[in-house]
């Protein structure tokens, strides 16, 4: 068995569920492994925002990996220790395609998104995150020569595999392109996945990625559990996911974290 040194836990669908709660039972393991001096580290596509008060409630330290890892963040201090945007270009080419095809697309900055007008994507979006979006006139001219730390187009879960698919053709080495939520495509920097933000966090706590596990649900965790030492998936995970874990554990309303800290750290 091996000794982990550090927990890298996905967000929603693996320690938090759309209520946003954290089972009673995780919340004990956790304690425990802590107590063992594990650290703990979260790694979401949300934003800083909407990711720190869980770091914070589970007294992680460890930076926080956000934005699918486009942005690394000290969750005590706030100071940013790495930050890759999407290109103003790629940004601008997002737009005038997500236009063109009548998508709904979401533009991050500086810790906020926009949006040109609130409809039921926005509002799932915001109920996920407890944010509420910028809406403005146009994102074209709101982002005119600027970057964005990332950009979700949100669809219908039935059409948002082809789109995925179209956009991934359209921005071939422009960015990396994900999918978190089943109605959510993420639009990043192609320099960046959770898996290269996990192995910066290591080395930044001088933690070797053998001593790291990391526990995911969807699409998006693939490079993260590839990266840890024990990569382990929930059970509500896709196939894509499973076919890359180490291990399988129970999904959220069974307390699969707990299972996998309780298995991997606790024994």
């Amino acid at each position: 068995m091996r000794s982990i040194k550090l927990l890298a836990l996905d967000l929603d669908g693996t320690l938090i569920d759309k209520k946003l709660q954290i089972q009673p039972r995780v919340k004990t393991a956790i304690a425990a492994a802590r107590a063992k001096g594990v650290r703990g580290c979260i790694v979401t596509g949300r934003m800083f925002r909407a990711a720190v008060p869980f770091a914070r409630q589970l007294m992680f330290d460890a930076p926080v990996i956000c934005y699918q890892g486009a942005a690394i963040i000290d969750p005590d201090s706030d100071e940013v220790l790495r930050h890759d945007c999407l290109k103003s270009e790629t940004v601008r080419e997002l737009i005038a395609k997500c236009k063109a095809d009548g998508k709904h697309l979401q533009l991050f900055a500086n810790d906020q998104y926009y949006v040109e007008q609130e409809n039921e994507f926005s509002n799932l979006y915001a109920q996920l995150s407890q944010a509420r979006p910028i809406v403005v006139g146009s994102l074209a001219v709101e982002f005119a020569g600027l970057p964005a730390t990332k950009a979700v187009v949100i669809d219908r879960p039935e059409a948002v595999t082809g789109y995925l698919k179209e956009l991934e053709t359209a921005f071939a080495r422009k960015a990396y392109v994900t999918r978190s939520y089943p109605e959510f495509i993420e639009v990043l920097n192609p320099a960046i996945n959770k898996g290269d933000a996990l192995r910066f966090v290591a080395a930044h706590l001088g933690i070797e990625m053998e001593a790291v596990m990391a526990v995911g649900d969807s699409w998006n965790d693939a490079p993260l559990l590839e990266a840890a030492g024990l990569g382990v998936a929930m059970g509500s995970a896709p196939s894509e996911l499973r076919a890359v874990a180490d291990a399988m554990v129970a999904d959220y309303d069974h307390d699969g974290v707990a299972e996998a800290v309780e298995k991997f750290i606790l024994q």
